[in-house]
């Protein structure tokens, strides 16, 4: 990559903003090879994926200030981040299933963001507001659906007046997008790109 960037002019001028869409397409493309479980193209996709992961940190590497990084910056990071949110793995905490471990990582995610902020969380917090739409509503479900069962119990009513507004006498339209997400749920799939 360094030589890429010293001596290739296409290389050399890239931004962290010219590759943005290279980094997008190539999760598309990884996510279609997947979707067409081809795994020699999921391979070489991912194998894509990670250049751009190389390529933008070698873009911040040069950075002169202090929000530069290098690509050990970004591996320590997420290895940290793993050990953090697997305290069962790498601590003294001890779960009782998936679904436990789930929860735990949530919790530790929302006190993360709590620290990052210093201020109250949102349910919304780190939840990418650009991301297609119906990638979006199942992201927004997911979490919404973790917080009515926190709020409301088990009773199936809340939980369904609080995801249904045409119930409550308001349109459905702004609604459509979220009915597919527990559709696609109980067929196993993700609504975003149909993988079962």
């Amino acid at each position: 990559m360094d030589r890429l960037r010293a001596q290739c002019p296409w290389d050399a001028k890239q931004t962290h903003e010219s590759l943005a869409p290279y980094l997008l397409e190539e999760t598309y493309e990884a996510l279609e090879a997947l979707e067409r479980r081809d795994m020699a193209g999921l391979r070489e996709e991912l194998g894509d994926v990670l250049l751009q992961v190389l390529f933008h940190a070698r873009v911040a590497a040069e950075r002169t200030d202090e929000t530069g990084f290098t690509i050990d910056d970004v591996a320590a990071g997420i290895a940290a981040k793993l050990v953090r949110r697997h305290p069962h793995i790498f601590a003294d905490v001890t779960v009782s299933g998936a679904d436990e471990v789930k929860r735990n990582w949530d919790a530790i995610k929302a006190q993360e963001r709590r620290a990052a902020g210093g201020g109250p969380v949102s349910a919304l917090d780190g939840i990418p507001m650009g991301q297609p739409a119906l990638s979006l509503a199942a992201q927004l479900q997911r979490r919404g659906s973790s917080l009515t069962r926190f709020a409301c119990g088990s009773d199936p009513r809340v939980r369904a007046a609080s995801l249904a507004p045409a119930a409550l006498g308001g349109s459905d339209r702004g609604a459509r997008p979220f009915s597919s997400r527990p559709r696609a749920r109980r067929a196993s799939r993700c609504p975003g790109t149909g993988l079962g």
